[in-house]
């Protein structure tokens, strides 16, 4: 449990720097948790009881329609936290799935105790708060480009973002994710220099 309670250390100090006390009191909520490769971690109807953070293995985030086509929304990935944030924050079921692409190890907080210690200690507020911003700005980002980008340049920018991520989340999914016909992404794969 020491490894990953510092890898979650640095994330959170990244964030919003935590005096001794503040993180102590945030360590002491997190439990380890683990799931095999294509494990729906939480379902659509699902109310999210936890606050992951990811110590290994690769997940997505994915939406599902009445015709059981599916939108991958998010991949999530060490070191980064995970889960269903809208579900979890207004405690309402989810509209997604959570879903791990690899075996896959957490540790992961009651919501019901994360909020406790949020509203007991403003400075994790400020964290969760600056954290959530973060992650507001980015699909703030991600929407301009589903509709305004050339699929070209949904790759182009995915991959300035996050360039390793051809290696870790499987092509078929990073296709799905763009809104790219999965022929056309194998042939940007070819043709793109990275």
């Amino acid at each position: 449990m020491e490894e990953p309670l510092k890898l979650l250390h640095s994330v959170v100090q990244a964030i919003h720097p935590l005096d001794q006390s503040d993180w102590e009191a945030l360590s002491l909520i997190w439990r380890p948790f683990s799931a095999r490769r294509k494990e729906i971690i939480t379902s659509a109807g699902e109310t999210e009881r936890y606050v992951y953070f990811v110590t290994d293995g690769v997940q997505r985030i994915y939406y599902l329609d009445d015709q059981s086509r599916e939108a991958t929304i998010a991949f999530t990935y060490r070191p980064s936290f995970g889960g269903i944030i809208d579900s979890v924050m207004m405690e309402v079921p989810s509209r997604y799935y959570y879903e791990t692409l690899t075996p896959s190890s957490f540790i992961r907080a009651p919501y019901t105790e994360f909020k406790e210690v949020a509203y007991e200690r403003p400075a994790i507020e400020r964290m969760l708060r600056a954290g959530m911003t973060q992650t507001l700005s980015g699909i703030l980002e991600r929407l301009v480009e589903v509709q305004c980008f050339s699929s070209e340049d949904k790759f182009r920018n995915l991959l300035k973002r996050s360039p390793h991520i051809l290696q870790l989340v499987p092509h078929k999914y990073l296709a799905n994710y763009l809104g790219i016909d999965p022929t056309n992404f194998s042939k940007l794969v070819n043709k793109v220099r990275i």
